[in-house]
This record gives C-alpha cells, structure tokens and sequence, in this order.
C-alpha cells in the first residue's frame, strides 16, 4: 500500500478551516497558535513553522482534496 507525506507549512497558514473542515480525518486547527496540523494519530513532527504527517492510500483523496481546497497552498502532499 502507497504511503504519502502531507506537510503544512504553519508560516503561510491562514487558519481559515478550510483543510479541517473537509478532511477531519487528517487535519485540525492547532491548539498552540490556531494554525492547521496533521492530527496525532499521523503526525511525524509539529513545530510552529511546520506539521508533517504520513497517512495511507485510503486517505490520499481526503488529503488531496484539502490541499487542493487551501486558499494559500500552505498544503503539499507526495508519494513516499
């Protein structure tokens, strides 16, 4: 099964929801600063500047459709 690593870049976030609200399964606004982040159960790494997760195949058309949906392309996702 394909693994991807979904990043958020914090420093661009605009913490308008937009990720959260589409793909609850992934994404939350952090509790530290209100900035999105990949939630616990896929995270690799959360700092102020940055949240790296990786998550399965199954959830790859969640994630892509909150990367796609990200006003500010603060989203990137990639095959690992």
């Amino acid at each position: 099964m394909k693994k991807y690593q979904i990043k958020v870049d914090r420093t661009i976030c605009i913490a308008c929801g937009v990720a959260p609200s589409m793909c609850p399964q992934i994404f939350m606004l952090g509790k530290n600063n209100g900035k999105n982040s990949v939630i616990a159960k896929y995270s690799q790494q959360t700092s102020e500047d940055t949240s790296l997760g990786i998550v399965s195949e199954d959830l790859y058309d969640c994630a892509r459709q909150a990367v796609d949906a990200c006003p500010v392309q603060a989203i990137t996702i990639e095959e690992i």
